[in-house]
C-alpha cells in the first residue's frame, strides 16, 4: 500500500488495554512498529494493563525499552473494565489522533493505514473498522458466535438507526478532541461503550467513516466475552433507545 500523506504535526496514539496478553503483546507491538515505520508516521503505543497475573507487565516494561520512545506502560491495580481503560490511557496519550484496538490479533495493524487514509480523505471525526460491510468478515468464530455478533448489530441498528454497520466493533480511529468530548457525554464504560460512542457521535452530528476489516479470533488466551456481557449489551441498547 502507498504511503499515507499526513501533516508532519500529526501523531497517532494507539491505546491498547491488556489483561493476560503476555504472548500476544510483543508481536502486536512489533506489527504496530512496522506499520507506522513503513508509513513514516509519528506514533506511540499506550499499554493499559489491568494487573495481569501472567506477567504481561514484565513483558511491557521490556517493550518500553526496546521501542523507546514509542511505547509507554500505564498500568492499573486491577481488572477495572475495557471502557475505563481507554479513558485512563487517553490521559497519557500525546497524539492528536487516537486509535483503539484489541491486543489479541483480532484487529490487525495492517488496516491502520487504510483507516488513516479514509479519515484524511473525508476529514471524518471517527473511522471505524467494520466486519459487516464491503469485503469485511469474521474468521475463526463458530456459527453461534457469528450469529450472536451479527444479531446484536442488527438489533442495535434497527432500534437506534445510527447508520453504522458494526456498532460493537472496537477497532477505531478518533480525532482526539472528538474522543475526549464523547467520553465526557457518554456514561457507558463496559461492553456497550463502543455502541454508545457511535450512537452519541451520530446524535451530535459527527461524521463516521468505515473501512472493511478481516476480524480473526484471538491466537492466544481466552475470549473475555461471556453471558454477562451479552445481557449488558441488550440492556445498553434499550437504555440508549430511551435516552436518544
Amino acid at each position: 500500500m502507498a504511503r499515507v500523506k499526513t501533516s508532519e504535526k500529526d501523531v497517532y496514539s494507539v491505546i491498547l488495554p491488556t489483561f493476560n496478553e503476555r504472548q500476544n503483546l510483543p508481536i502486536i507491538t512489533w506489527l504496530l512498529n512496522r506499520t507506522f515505520t513503513e508509513q513514516n508516521l509519528d506514533w506511540e503505543l499506550v499499554i493499559v494493563d489491568d494487573g495481569s497475573p501472567d506477567g504481561t507487565q514484565d513483558v511491557a516494561k521490556q517493550l518500553v525499552k526496546v521501542y523507546a520512545p514509542h511505547v509507554q506502560l500505564r498500568p492499573r491495580t486491577g481488572k477495572l473494565g475495557l471502557g475505563t481503560a481507554y479513558v485512563h490511557g487517553l490521559q497519557f496519550a500525546k497524539g492528536n489522533y487516537v486509535i483503539i484496538m484489541d491486543a489479541d490479533f483480532s484487529h490487525h495493524p495492517k488496516f491502520i493505514p487504510q483507516m488513516i487514509a479514509k479519515q484524511l480523505a473525508g476529514n471524518y471525526d471517527i473511522v471505524t473498522g467494520t466486519r459487516y460491510a464491503g469485503d469485511g468478515g469474521v474468521y475463526g468464530w463458530d456459527l453461534k458466535r457469528k450469529l450472536t455478533s451479527r444479531g446484536a448489530n442488527i438489533i442495535a441498528d434497527t432500534v437506534l438507526r445510527p447508520g453504522v454497520s458494526d456498532l460493537t466493533g472496537s477497532f477505531r480511529l478518533y480525532k482526539r478532541s472528538v474522543l475526549e468530548k464523547l467520553f465526557e457525554s457518554t456514561e457507558a464504560r463496559g461492553f456497550t461503550m463502543q455502541m454508545a460512542l457511535a450512537v452519541t457521535a451520530k446524535a451530535k452530528g459527527l461524521s463516521i467513516g468505515e473501512v472493511p476489516i478481516s476480524f480473526v479470533d484471538r491466537v492466544y488466551g481466552d475470549s473475555k466475552l461471556g453471558g454477562e456481557e451479552i445481557v449488558e449489551y441488550a440492556k445498553g441498547v434499550l437504555q440508549l433507545w430511551w435516552t436518544t
